[in-house]
């Protein structure tokens, strides 16, 4: 999977649509293997972000999370720290 798509549910505060919509943007970059699609294959690309963007949302929005919500900064801080000591490795 894309390293660029984040975990979204589950956050404190919430997933934006702006949020929701970068990862599904990412994962069809990730599937079509290309950062932007020719002129002729804008329209699939773009109804493709569209479609998973929805379905993310609507999935997103009927989870029931079991524990408290984590924090967004935290668990990115937490993120990069791992980065960086996988890096001095």
């Amino acid at each position: 999977m894309c390293r660029n798509i984040k975990p979204l549910f589950n956050f404190s505060p919430p997933a934006t649509d702006e949020d929701i919509r970068a990862a599904a943007l990412q994962f069809v970059r990730k599937i079509a293997g290309t950062r932007k699609p020719s002129r002729q294959n804008t329209d699939a690309f773009e109804v493709a972000v569209e479609e998973i963007f929805q379905s993310s949302k609507r999935m997103l929005e009927g989870l029931v999370a079991t524990t408290p919500p984590r924090d967004r900064r935290k668990f990115e801080e937490l993120k990069r720290l791992r980065f960086r000591k996988a890096e001095a490795r």
